[in-house]
């Protein structure tokens, strides 16, 4: 959507304009094609693709004169229609795996253009408190949970002497059973049900200092507020893709997501300036742990974390606009 809008300065040269009397219709007339189309930009409800949308809208604002109309959306199919119907110009976050198959259509449709990685790398994976490798340092990988007096330590009051891995809400994409299975580990996996009660059991357990394992993904605020490791599964090779894609069960590792970012075709055309900046646009998983922990563990406001990391990161973002 390229809704035109004016910046301060357009509307200065307006009010001139109409002062100006006999010349004022030819000042007006050039005012109005100077002015710059509003880039309506996605945001999610996710931190870190919130700190993307304030950090490219301060410097396409700021560098370019664009003015930037961030867009709340609920819904990954509802906002891949409106990018694809040209009501949105930009998604600058989308986690590949997630995608549903009607949704990796539309991303691969021509009314759709692929701008690139974000930079920023989603795992989804077990995890465990740093503290729990120095009770058990061979938990660090999926071999070191073998041991059946090692999963007694995670126990349950639902798992009896087997160990409990902690999942979260049962509706998403999680295979921690198959895998279990499939790698003969004395686990069993008990739901929590939602986000927040993975956090609750989280939190209890990291204050009595007790041994837990559960399902999470990265870059999130939890991972620096409770230090939290990953485990090493076994790696995802073309086998073990093979096997899947044959409907075996799972005993591999979740897929690295290398996040997405979405334009509209129109962009190269009607603001190829700001086209070839969010093409260029990108940020680490690191950038993306160290301020979600600012915003939500140290309660900073976010768009003085997204100010911040553009003072201190001027020599990269200014390739951005070459």
């Amino acid at each position: 959507m390229l809704a035109v809008g004016c910046t301060s300065d357009d509307d200065a040269d307006e009010a001139t304009s109409e002062a100006d009397g006999a010349t004022g219709s030819t000042s007006a007339a050039l005012s109005r094609s100077d002015r710059k189309p509003t880039i309506a930009v996605a945001v999610t409800d996710w931190t870190g693709a919130r700190l993307n949308v304030a950090i490219a809208e301060e410097l396409i604002e700021r560098r370019l004169g664009y003015p930037v109309e961030p867009v709340e959306v609920l819904e990954t199919g509802q906002m891949l229609r409106d990018l694809q119907r040209g009501e949105l110009d930009a998604v600058l976050e989308i986690w590949p795996s997630s995608l549903d198959p009607d949704e990796l259509e539309i991303i691969g449709s021509p009314a759709v253009e692929q701008l690139g990685e974000l930079g920023v790398v989603g795992k989804i994976g077990w995890f465990v408190p740093r503290y729990v490798l120095e009770q058990h340092p061979t938990a660090e990988t999926w071999q070191g949970l073998v041991d059946p007096t090692v999963a007694a330590d995670f126990a349950s009051s639902e798992t009896g002497t087997r160990g409990r891995l902690l999942g979260t809400d049962p509706g998403y994409e999680q295979n921690d059973e198959e895998i279990i299975g499939a790698l003969g580990l004395p686990f069993d996996v008990v739901y929590s049900g939602s986000d927040e009660a993975t956090l609750s059991e989280l939190e209890q357990a990291t204050a009595a200092g007790e041994p837990i394992l559960l399902y999470w993904w990265s870059p999130t605020a939890e991972i620096r507020r409770f230090d939290l490791v990953s485990v090493e599964l076994p790696p995802r090779s073309p086998a073990c893709v093979a096997d899947l894609e044959a409907g075996e069960p799972q005993r591999c590792d979740y897929p690295v997501d290398r996040l997405l970012k979405l334009g509209s075709p129109e962009l190269v055309e009607t603001a190829p300036d700001v086209h070839r900046f969010l093409s260029n646009f990108s940020l680490t998983t690191d950038d993306h742990l160290l301020m979600i922990d600012r915003v939500e563990n140290r309660g900073e406001p976010l768009e003085l974390v997204a100010s911040q990391w553009i003072s201190a990161n001027q020599a990269l973002w200014e390739q951005w606009f070459d």
